[in-house]
């Protein structure tokens, strides 16, 4: 599943409401972390790019929101999850701005893929140079 998450109500419903425009039916929910949403992984390419364009967009109101001090208790808190090797998902904690200045230049499916680069080389070490591979 692709993962979405947000720290303020308002973004995560207008991007929710946006999906079920685009004909998707995403999974949602008020967790712990943030307000979560979660697609299905084989989401068609093409609407992926636009998925995308909106979310970087709710992601800056998500962040206009907390600067106005309108942020929830859940807003200082953000969270990046890992798909270990066993089946296991965990959730790394990661501080907000650092996530959001990440995602302000890579697109969340970079980031996943950068993360689960880490993942592997941790639980799969390979002592052999880049070069050597």
């Amino acid at each position: 599943m692709l993962e979405y998450i947000f720290f303020h109500e308002r973004p995560w419903t207008l991007f929710v409401e946006y999906l079920r425009q685009k004909g998707l039916d995403p999974v949602s929910d008020h967790e712990e972390q943030g307000y979560m949403v979660r697609l299905p992984e084989d989401t068609d390419d093409d609407l992926m790019g636009a998925i995308e364009t909106r979310y970087d967009e709710l992601l800056d109101l998500n962040e206009a929101l907390f600067s106005a001090g309108q942020e929830d208790e859940h807003l200082h808190t953000a969270g990046i999850s890992v798909a270990l090797n066993d089946g296991r998902t965990v959730q790394a904690a990661v501080e907000p701005e650092l996530l959001g200045r990440l995602l302000q230049v890579v697109s969340t499916d970079e980031l996943g893929r950068f993360v689960s680069a880490i993942v592997d080389a941790v639980e799969n070490p390979d002592e052999r140079s880049i070069c050597r591979r």
